[in-house]
């Protein structure tokens, strides 16, 4: 199935809009924003014409979510 780049460029903004509100308090939010990353690095690299990476793995260490939102 192939997008067009327009339909790519307005999914990439959709992803970046969810990456500018989104809040990490859990290991659970700390995996949807690699996902959303991800989303966003695979998005860009077809408008581009570019092959996509491979997937990011994120380690997440107890807590670490509640700090980052404390800051």
């Amino acid at each position: 199935m192939a997008l067009s780049k327009r339909c790519i460029e307005t999914l990439v903004d959709l992803v970046e809009i969810k990456l500018s509100t989104i809040q990490v308090f859990d290991r659970e939010d700390a995996r949807e924003l690699a996902v959303l990353e991800a989303c966003r690095d695979e998005l860009s690299a077809l408008a581009r014409g570019a092959p996509a990476k491979t997937p990011r793995v994120v380690a997440m260490t107890r807590g670490q979510g509640k700090a980052a939102a404390a800051a």
